[in-house]
């Protein structure tokens, strides 16, 4: 029977994390091992997880969400996993969601990477997202199925990449192409892996069977200081990974060459409603200066840096 390694980030969200491990104790398949990587929480998340029937694997700092699941994965690896399912702490799962992965990877022998069905932990019949796929006409990813109604999702698709809140690799990926790539930090990543495995000959799917629901970071929806800064900072690291010469040279002088000065105008006098224009163009600042991690620690604040 072929092992599953479930890989939860923690950082700072122990109720969270809790309720994601019952919905874990509910699964069907039994052959897994749960693998929680807490993340230089500050909080009291380690004490309860230690009252759990998981690996815990305590890291000293806040690695970012690349990272913190590379130490995972690393163990996972490690310790024969033949699937890895990287799993978003605020969400819940299926009973049966690794047999509907395990299904789907028998019967598509070409994938590499599947993505979850996710829905909305609030609207539990609307769809949070599947993927996307690169448009090169705007130089970023187009969601598949955002907040959409699930029944027009009932078969397999290919995408660019699957959404990072549930997606599961065969060992085999992990192999051929390596980990996640730290210096994104936040965001982007699964898109890079994603690209990765495909140039290595893997498809990404989406499985449609398989089910969770997902809370959705609050701070990403309100495009908080913090998401546009690695948004951007991300964006330019993923076309930099990504993209031919031709392709660069193309999106810089159509598209973010423009954009940057859009912004340095709307950031000239500082008002707290530019924050984020100041946000981006930090970003693409720390980009070029290659300075890459956490972040400076204004961009995480209300208040003016």
């Amino acid at each position: 029977m072929d092992k599953v390694a479930i890989i939860i980030l923690n950082w700072n969200g122990k109720n969270d994390t809790l309720a994601c491990l019952d919905s874990i104790q509910q699964l069907t398949y039994p052959h897994i091992e749960v693998i929680v990587v807490d993340n230089g929480s500050t909080d009291d998340s380690t004490a309860a997880l230690r009252t759990r029937p998981i690996t815990l694997i305590e890291a000293r700092e806040n690695l970012g969400f690349a990272e913190g699941n590379n130490i995972g994965i690393r163990y996972a690896m490690e310790h024969h996993a033949d699937f890895l399912f990287l799993l978003n702490n605020d969400t819940t799962v299926a009973p049966d969601i690794i047999e509907r992965f395990l299904e789907q990877f028998h019967s598509h022998p070409s994938a590499g990477i599947l993505g979850a069905k996710i829905f909305l932990y609030d609207k539990r019949d609307t769809l949070d997202h599947l993927g996307g796929m690169w448009n090169p006409k705007r130089g970023e990813f187009d969601y598949i199925g955002f907040r959409q109604n699930p029944d027009g999702f009932q078969t397999p698709q290919e995408l660019d990449y699957v959404c990072g809140a549930g997606l599961i690799i065969k060992r085999s990926v992990i192999e051929a192409v390596g980990v996640l790539e730290p210096r994104f930090f936040l965001i982007w990543e699964e898109s890079d892996f994603c690209f990765r495995a495909r140039r290595a000959g893997f498809k990404t799917l989406s499985c449609p069977t398989a089910k969770l629901w997902h809370k959705v970071s609050a701070s990403f929806i309100g495009g908080k200081p913090h998401s546009t800064y690695f948004w951007w900072r991300n964006r330019l690291l993923w076309i930099e990974r990504n993209c031919s010469k031709k392709e660069k040279w193309s999106l810089y002088l159509r598209i973010i060459i423009p954009e940057i000065l859009r912004m340095l105008k709307r950031a000239l006098p500082f008002r707290q409603e530019l924050l984020k224009n100041r946000a981006a163009l930090c970003g693409v600042r720390d980009y070029f200066l290659r300075r890459f991690g956490n972040g400076p620690s204004w961009i995480y604040k209300k208040d003016r840096p």
